[in-house]
C-alpha cells in the first residue's frame, strides 16, 4: 500500500464534542481538531462536522474512516439516533459522511464500542482478553472487547449500559425509559439532582464543579456521587456476570474526578460482586486521552483490511501487543 494509503480518518461523535483525527497504524495520532457539538438541526449538526472533517484532513487522503457515534444506531443501514443529539433521528450519517471522504470503506460503531476497543489497542486493556469500557459524560456509554473484537450485538448496538435499568421506580430518562444507569451517573443529571436539593440551586455549573466540590467535602455533591457509583457499580457487575469478564476501565469527563468517583465504584462493586467469578472484578481509569478516537480509526483498519485483502502494517504488531 503506498505511503498515502496508510493512514485512516477517525471520528467520535458524542453529545458533548465531535473531534476527529488521522491516525497511522501503529495508533499514532498524526492530526486532530474537536469542536463542541451543536445544538440544532440535523444539517446544522453535520456541516459543523464536515467542517471539522475537512480541517483535519487537509490535503490527505485516509485509506479508510471509522466513526463512533452516540447511539443508538442502525450498524446495517448507517443510521444513527443519539439520545443526546435531538437533531439526529435515524440520520444517514455514513452515507453522509462518504459525500466527505469519496471512495473508501466507511464503518459505524457505538462511541462506547470505540472507547473500549481503544483502551484496549493502546490503553489500559493491552493485556487482558476480554474488558468493559465505560464512558460516563453527558452521557452513559458503553463497549465489550472480547478477543481484539468489539461486541456488536444483531443491531450494533450491544453493552448499552447506560440504560441498564438499575431502579425500577426511578426517574424518567432521555430513552424513554426509568431508572437507568444514565438517571443517577451521567454529569447533567448528577448536576441536575444536586440543584434539587440545594447545592448551588442559581449558579450555571457543571459537573466539574461538582466534583470539585465533592473533593473538598460539600456533603450533597459526595452523595450525588455515591448514588452515581452505585448505578455504575450496579451495571458493571449485571454486565460482569451476564459476559463473564473481569476488567473494566472507566474514562470521560465525569471520570476525571478521580477519587471522588472510583473510590465509591469499587466499594459498591465490592458490595455487589458476590459470585466466585466476579469477586476479583476490577475498575480502573482510562490510560488514554483519545480513546473513542482510537477505537473508532481501529476500526477503519479493521474495515481496510477486510475490504483489501491486504495486511495493513502496523495493526498486527499492536494486536500481538495487547
Amino acid at each position: 500500500m503506498s505511503d498515502e494509503a496508510a493512514t485512516v480518518l477517525g471520528i467520535d461523535i458524542g453529545g458533548t464534542k465531535m473531534a476527529a483525527a488521522i491516525v497511522s497504524a501503529d495508533g499514532e495520532i498524526l492530526t486532530k481538531d474537536l469542536i463542541r457539538t451543536p445544538r440544532g438541526g440535523a444539517d446544522q449538526v453535520f456541516a459543523a462536522l464536515a467542517e471539522l472533517v475537512g480541517r483535519v484532513q487537509g490535503d490527505l487522503h485516509p485509506a479508510a474512516v471509522g466513526i463512533g457515534s452516540a447511539g443508538p444506531l442502525d450498524q446495517q443501514h448507517g443510521l444513527v439516533s443519539p439520545v443526546n443529539i435531538a437533531g439526529w433521528r435515524n440520520f444517514p450519517l455514513v452515507d453522509r459522511v462518504r459525500t466527505l471522504v469519496g471512495d473508501v470503506p466507511v464503518t459505524l460503531g457505538v462511541d462506547g464500542h470505540c472507547f473500549a476497543l481503544g483502551e484496549y489497542w493502546t490503553g489500559a486493556g493491552r493485556n487482558v482478553d476480554t474488558l468493559l469500557g465505560i464512558v460516563v459524560s453527558t452521557g452513559v456509554g458503553a463497549g465489550i472487547v472480547v478477543d481484539g473484537k468489539p461486541l456488536l450485538g444483531q443491531s450494533g448496538n450491544a453493552a448499552h449500559l447506560g440504560h441498564v435499568v438499575v431502579d425500577l421506580d426511578g426517574e424518567p430518562c432521555a430513552c424513554g425509559s426509568y431508572g437507568c444507569v444514565e438517571t443517577y451517573a451521567s454529569g447533567p443529571r448528577m448536576v441536575a439532582r444536586a440543584k434539587r436539593r440545594g447545592w448551588r440551586a442559581h449558579e450555571d455549573v457543571d459537573a466539574a464543579v461538582l466534583s470539585a466540590d465533592a473533593a473538598a467535602g460539600d456533603e450533597i455533591a459526595l452523595a450525588m456521587f455515591d448514588d452515581g457509583a452505585q448505578a455504575l457499580a450496579a451495571g458493571i457487575v449485571a454486565t460482569a456476570v451476564t459476559v463473564d469478564l473481569t476488567t473494566v476501565v472507566i474514562g470521560g469527563g465525569v471520570a476525571k474526578a478521580g477519587p471522588v468517583l472510583f473510590d465509591p465504584v469499587q466499594r459498591w462493586v465490592k458490595r455487589l460482586a458476590q459470585l466466585p467469578f466476579v469477586t476479583d472484578l476490577t475498575v480502573e481509569p482510562a490510560q488514554l486521552d483519545n480513546a473513542g478516537l482510537l477505537g473508532a480509526a481501529r476500526l477503519g483498519w479493521d474495515s481496510l483490511q477486510a475490504s483489501t485483502g491486504v495486511r495493513v502494517a502496523g495493526v498486527a504488531e499492536v494486536n500481538a501487543l495487547s
